[in-house]
């Protein structure tokens, strides 16, 4: 979208000149998206052939030979149109089809209201009736009642009263569909069976029980029991060894290619030479002297340092990385090196008593919990002073010897649903704070791992920081703006300030140049930093998800459009435009703000006019994708790698900045819905404008990253922004109703501002009522739709050894763990019945998991579960391309017998 700076106009004739320019930028770029769209794919419908087939959605417009005729490239905006918004859910989320649902909502909303505010408001304020100095657009804003036409006002009164009505109609009735539609997507098999749905993150853990076997007793009581426990460990330099080695791997795989591309040169070049020689028995050689292979230098951004050979020295990169990284998590509790190559599963030979598991996806298994219970209920037998005290010691010291100590939290994944979102709910520890942040629907992808280790107290200070920066960036904001306004006449300013007086000496280009191109420029900067900023400081806050990042991030944002982009700058136009009449006559300070506040509304009329004309048009056109599109190909795509993510890469927005932005419109728009009805029309237009924009980008364009993906919940703050809008336009009438006067200079409006904070309170209730319903199903899922949810099939019990049969005689609390005796060796069945597979073949000189002789097939990023990449995941494959002479397949070999991963498939 545009942004709110980019509309200027504060006048009639401006807003009419906005209008026309506008239209014009619509109506052409409109017409270049129509014609060049079916030659572009990449940019306008990649949905039609980059997702699997399965995923995939047909053309917007037929192909074949009729694809270029001008009725089938004229028929996008009916495809558009007549496609079911429903299939937005499973082409990109529930975020994304609630997003094009509130447009949508915002449609319903403001048709009733656009017609209705014209048909009565408008006459209203125009018909027989003229204040001083309103003039064109400005007859038809509040202010334009006449003194002797007070009794009109009951007009406004009434059709404030009917436009909230019909508002809380639409809320309650989207709110009912929210609901039910979140609550079936979280219980739908696909999702259900999926570890984000049965996992819930615990943080603010105490010492105590950073154990699997206590967090096994915690929690198994709820039910279907534990499945998989992941307590989180500090693990230091690991994640930096990690991305030392991702950068190196990125390095080895530009050279490879770039090693290559000269290769490929100097066959070229050698071919043409023996095709001049006429010499059949020349053979082009693959071999590229050492001065042309590729180097760098390893100083400050390559400019710097040492040179040397950048494919030697990746390579000595990855395999030192490799080691360090192989011997990091050999210290790592249950870690097993020979388990599977490259592989990430416990020993499950491995006597150690407790802490056998932790970061680095090691997998808690129940075979070990149940080997600690076991030993820990013979240990009761003796005193049980002597036994706790002998406990509480060993729980102090867990992990404060191991080089990776465990921290303050754990991923625990149940074998049914409904007990992770019971744990979800249930109050868990006994001490304040203590194990108190509970997070369901938590997909490996979507942790922010360094928040991971933060204690609650921590959190706190770090929360009153983070919201004390946000509340100064708000009040200090005008600061820099004014800085640049004053840039922006800074040749008045030098002037009248002699230390500045050298700026007016400077060419007259040159001044231009300050006071015209900069201010924008700086302007735009500072707009694009700000909610980078604001995302710095929710991550600060310790939230540990990425998706609670962009939650947190709405809020500040939205709070920051709200005051600068709406509230002064109605405020400030309101008292600009009636300055001089103020300090004139003082006396008539409130009849004239009555009568002038509204005429702020010109300036946002030319901005929704901006956005839905020109901000709807470029989002069809998207002219900087394109260009980017190809200026990447050109000047980045000299890799498979980087030529595979640039043609298949996926395109995304933020909610954190796209719904804020867009709620903004909707607080605008009830603003002024009364007291300027005449943005009513325009605002419905633009709000349908942005529905077929956001329609068509989310089924044809847009792919959403889906386990990042909070199942709708920006919808119900989306909400909370609407009751913003409503609690301006009732605070705002009721103050001008207060205001105005009659012809006698006597308050003539204390009636309908009396029923306006009538309303204000019934908005508050309403509000009140609804968060008190919803607030509580926001999150977690009810007991009463356990039956619909996934529960994982018991697997076959295990045989139990003579120990374990000894222990179920046992009647202390922690022996139902073993005597179940249906958990097995491990938590995880399906992962050993896998690996157990895996060995057999091996046994039998087969191996699955090589497809081919040289390299190991890489496991999903499913299996890895909740364990951090730097603890778990190999070395991502350098991938180069095929060539003719033969020195891809050498390089693979050299690469190879220093234990690096590569590979040349799908690169021809």
């Amino acid at each position: 979208m545009s942004s709110i700076s980019s509309a200027t106009s504060a006048s009639t004739a401006t807003f009419v000149t906005a209008l026309v320019f506008n239209g014009a930028v619509f109506g052409i770029e409109i017409a270049i998206f129509t014609l060049i769209r079916p030659y572009f794919k990449a940019i306008y419908e990649p949905r039609t052939y980059v997702p699997p087939k399965t995923s995939r959605i047909q053309s917007l417009t037929s192909g074949g030979k009729q694809a270029f005729g001008l009725k089938n490239a004229l028929s996008w905006p009916f495809a558009v149109y007549h496609s079911n918004h429903q299939d937005i859910k499973l082409a990109n989320g529930l975020d994304a089809y609630f997003f094009v649902r509130y447009l949508r909502m915002m449609v319903v909303i403001f048709l009733p209201i656009w017609i209705l505010s014209w048909a009565v408001l408008l006459p209203v304020t125009s018909v027989n009736t003229q204040v001083s100095g309103n003039t064109k657009l400005n007859r038809f804003i509040f202010g334009n009642v006449a003194p002797d036409k007070s009794a009109r006002y009951a007009a406004h009164i009434i059709m404030a009263w009917v436009f909230t009505g019909w508002i809380f109609f639409i809320i309650w009735r989207e709110m009912r569909h929210w609901l039910y539609t979140r609550q079936y997507h979280l219980i739908d098999s696909t999702h259900s069976k999926s570890v984000q749905a049965n996992t819930v993150l615990i943080t603010g853990i105490p010492q105590k029980y950073l154990t699997h076997a206590a967090l096994h007793k915690v929690f198994d009581v709820l039910p279907g029991g534990v499945k998989n426990i992941w307590i989180n460990r500090d693990l230091k330099e690991l994640p930096d060894l990690y991305d030392r080695r991702l950068k190196a791997c990125n390095k080895l795989e530009s050279a490879e290619n770039k090693l290559l591309s000269i290769a490929a040169k100097r066959r070229l070049k050698a071919e043409k030479q023996s095709s001049k020689e006429k010499d059949p028995e020349a053979q082009p050689s693959a071999v590229v002297p050492e001065d042309e292979r590729p180097t760098h230098k390893l100083g400050f951004l390559g400019l710097f340092g040492e040179k040397v050979d950048s494919i030697e020295w990746a390579r000595s990169e990855i395999r030192v990385c490799n080691e360090l990284l192989e011997a990091g998590r050999a210290n790592i509790p249950g870690y097993n090196a020979h388990a599977s190559h490259r592989s990430f599963h416990p020993d499950f030979d491995d006597d150690s008593d407790d802490d056998f598991g932790g970061q680095g996806g090691i997998i808690g298994t129940v075979g070990k919990v149940g080997n600690v219970v076991k030993r820990k209920t013979r240990k009761t037998e003796r005193d049980p002073q002597e036994a706790r005290a002998e406990e509480q010691s060993v729980d102090a010291a867990a992990g404060t010897d191991e080089p990776y100590p465990v921290v303050n939290s754990a991923f625990i994944t149940f074998r049914k649903q409904i007990s992770a979102h019971l744990a979800g709910q249930s109050l868990i520890h006994h001490e304040p704070y203590r194990m108190s942040s509970r997070y369901i629907e938590v997909a490996p992808s979507d942790v922010i791992w360094s928040n991971l280790s933060l204690n609650p107290f921590e959190i706190k200070m770090r929360i009153a920081i983070s919201w004390a920066i946000t509340i100064a960036l708000i009040v200090f904001w005008a600061i820099p703006v004014a800085f640049i306004g004053t840039i922006s006449n800074i040749q008045s300013v030098c002037q009248k300030e002699t230390w500045l007086a050298w700026l007016c000496d400077l060419p007259s280009p040159v001044v231009g140049i300050i006071q015209g191109i900069l201010p924008p420029v700086l302007l735009a900067v500072l707009m694009m930093l700000l909610p980078i900023f604001l995302r710095l400081l929710a991550k600060f806050e310790g939230i540990p998800k990425h998706s609670g990042v962009e939650l947190s991030l709405m809020t500040r944002y939205f709070i920051f459009q709200v005051i600068h982009s709406f509230l002064i700058v109605t405020l400030s136009s309101g008292i600009i435009a009636s300055l001089q009449t103020l300090t004139s006559n003082p006396t008539s300070i409130p009849s004239t703000l009555a009568s002038s506040l509204p005429q702020a509304s010109i300036f946002f009329l030319t901005y929704i006019i901006l956005q839905g004309l020109s901000g709807t048009a470029g989002g069809f056109l998207q002219i900087v994708p394109l260009a980017i599109y190809y200026v990447k190909l050109f000047l980045l795509g000299s890799t498979p790698r980087s030529v595979w993510g640039i043609k298949y890469g996926k395109r995304s927005v933020a909610w954190g900045t796209l719904f804020p932005n867009t709620t903004l419109l909707t607080v605008i728009a009830l603003g002024y819905s009364v007291i300027a009805p005449i943005i009513n029309g325009l605002v419905c237009a633009t709000f349908f404008a942005f529905y077929m924009l956001y329609k068509y980008l989310f089924l044809w364009a847009y792919q959403q990253d889906l386990s990042t993906d909070t199942g709708g919940l920006f919808f119900p703050k989306a909400i909370q922004h609407l009751f913003v809008g409503l609690y301006v336009e009732q605070v705002c009438l009721a103050a001008l109703f207060f205001l105005a006067r009659d012809e006698n200079n006597a308050a003539s409006a204390i009636p309908e501002g009396a029923l306006m904070i009538v309303l204000l309170i019934f908005t508050a209730f309403f509000q009140i009522i609804l968060n008190n319903m919803y607030n509580p199903l926001k999150h977690a899922l009810p007991l009463s739709m356990s039956e619909k949810m996934y529960h994982e099939e018991d697997p076959i019990p295990a045989v139990q050894d003579e120990s374990s049969s000894n222990a179920k005689e046992q009647t202390y609390p922690m022996d139902r763990v073993e005597s179940k005796g249906v958990r097995g060796p491990s938590v995880d069945d399906d992962r050993l019945k896998l690996q157990a597979s895996d060995n057999d073949r091996q046994s039998n000189g087969e191996d699955s998991t090589k497809p081919t002789p040289d390299r190991v097939a890489p496991r999903a990023e499913e299996s890895y579960g909740f364990s951090h990449p730097a603890a778990s995941r190999p070395q991502r494959t350098v991938w180069i391309p095929q060539d003719r002479l033969g020195l891809a397949q050498e390089e693979e070999t050299a690469c190879r017998e220093k234990g690096i991963d590569i590979s040349s498939k799908d690169a021809e």
